[in-house]
């Protein structure tokens, strides 16, 4: 995750407007730390972070000219979509992306977490497949 919050960083630094001194430091400084925060975010809260291109770019727009803000746009798009993929991929393999292995959504009849390990595919352990709004019931045949 953290090439793809660099790589989106390095193509969109140039297009930072400079500040009433002329300088961009804190701008592109602000820039990185948004950039690694969404794609963090993603990474880590995929499930309840609906929208991180809107997220970030509203974040960041602020920084660039409006001349600019279209490319923008497309560039946070394309990368938030890519981190997306990537987070989807690994979750299907019942994985987060630091590699350790995901965990139920559930919580238990005490209010603490459930521990247990989710079904490939699934946000839910088989204890609460039940929950899970995309399970389908195929029949043995």
């Amino acid at each position: 995750m953290y090439q793809i919050s660099r790589s989106m960083y390095r193509e969109l630094c140039d297009d930072v407007a400079p500040d009433r001194r002329g300088s961009t430091v804190a701008s592109r400084q602000r820039l990185l730390r948004a950039c690694e925060a969404s794609v963090t975010r993603l990474a880590s809260d995929r499930h309840y972070f609906a929208y991180p291109t809107r997220t970030l770019f509203n974040d960041v727009r602020v920084l660039f000219p409006l001349s600019r803000q279209m490319r923008v746009h497309q560039v946070i798009e394309r990368h938030m979509t890519l981190a997306a993929s990537l987070v989807d991929s690994y979750a299907q393999q019942g994985m987060s992306c630091d590699g350790t292995p995901l965990c139920c959504h559930a919580t238990t009849r005490k209010g603490g977490a459930c521990q247990r390990t989710p079904v490939p595919g699934s946000l839910y352990c088989p204890s609460h497949q039940h929950l899970d709004d995309d399970f389908e019931v195929f029949a043995a045949a």
